[in-house]
């Protein structure tokens, strides 16, 4: 996807935008919870962070996608969990205090975690780790200019919360909206000017977006399961490790990775599937149990 040095700019500020609104939203009791009860979120964070980037390259060696879906799905995959998985779990009345644990630890490690599984993971596949020499990711450079792009806004974000709680009031919300509307606008301005390459891929990208999503959900539940914990906590492990922020991926993929289409139609795809299937999780979970209080008392 053609996307110019000036644009790439502007992504990179509406991007540092977007993590320093995530940080607007996080509390110190965001996290309590994790260390009064650590198995549910830890097993959850690892799902996530360390076992669906394993699933995730095993996937890629077995069906052996085009070498740029390939890395859209590593990059995914890499990401943190996105806000949207709270209302999600809040939705299919699950424990919203273990999801928003979990995505607030998550963005927190992105920094690291996220250029760090995509350079090993996508460095293992033959195909994905040539087209990261072709086009000319330098690890240390990405590494850098990743902490650079999210971990900085992050700690600002943090420290306004801690010694400028008025003013983070005030940011909060106008600021989210404004990410959100320039990080839409900005899709909506490359899919015309690339409407070409988008309707070409369309076809191959889709059917590894919901095959990619679908194993998250397995992968989320299953690990619940193994781990014995209670419905309400197995429903918000499997939307957290199933809803990723994939504006987040896309960002990178435009920013990073010179636009490479098939890795973000994967990441834009994504970001649109995601909401589909955690709305209809959310949906068949709510109809099967019509009285919450019940499944709040299996916490």
């Amino acid at each position: 996807m053609n996307i110019s040095p000036g644009g790439q700019m502007a992504l990179g500020i509406v991007l540092a935008l977007i993590m320093y609104g995530v940080a607007l939203d996080l509390r110190v009791a965001d996290f309590v919870d994790v260390f009064r009860r650590p198995a549910a979120p830890l097993a959850g964070l690892a799902a996530q962070l360390i076992l669906l980037p394993a699933v995730t390259w095993a996937i890629t060696m077995v069906l052996k996608p085009q070498p740029s879906i390939a890395l859209g799905m590593m990059v995914v995959a890499a990401c943190p969990g996105g806000n949207i998985s709270n209302l999600i779990t809040h939705m299919a009345r699950g424990n919203t205090a273990l999801s928003v644990s979990m995505t607030g630890i998550s963005s927190l490690l992105a920094s690291v975690t996220t250029p760090l599984n995509i350079l090993f993971w996508a460095g293992l596949n033959p195909q994905t780790a040539a087209l990261l020499r072709q086009v000319s990711v330098d690890p240390v450079s990405f590494i850098g200019s990743t902490v650079l792009l999210l971990g900085v806004p992050m700690v600002a974000g943090l420290l306004t919360v801690r010694h400028l709680p008025g003013v983070a009031d005030r940011l909060r919300r106008p600021l989210q909206i404004l990410s959100f509307v320039f990080l839409i606008g900005f899709i909506v301005a490359a899919t015309v000017t690339n409407w070409r390459y988008i309707s070409v891929f369309s076809t191959s990208v889709l059917p590894f977006v919901v095959l990619h999503n679908a194993i998250a959900v397995a992968l989320g539940w299953g690990v619940a399961k193994i781990l014995g914990l209670s419905d309400y906590d197995t429903r918000a492990l499997t939307i957290e490790v199933s809803m990723h922020n994939s504006g987040l991926g896309l960002a990178l993929i435009l920013t990073q990775f010179d636009g490479l289409g098939g890795a973000a139609l994967v990441a834009a795809g994504w970001g649109v599937w995601h909401l589909v299937s955690g709305w209809a999780l959310a949906a068949w979970w709510k109809r099967r149990d019509p009285h919450p209080a019940r499944i709040e008392g299996a916490a």
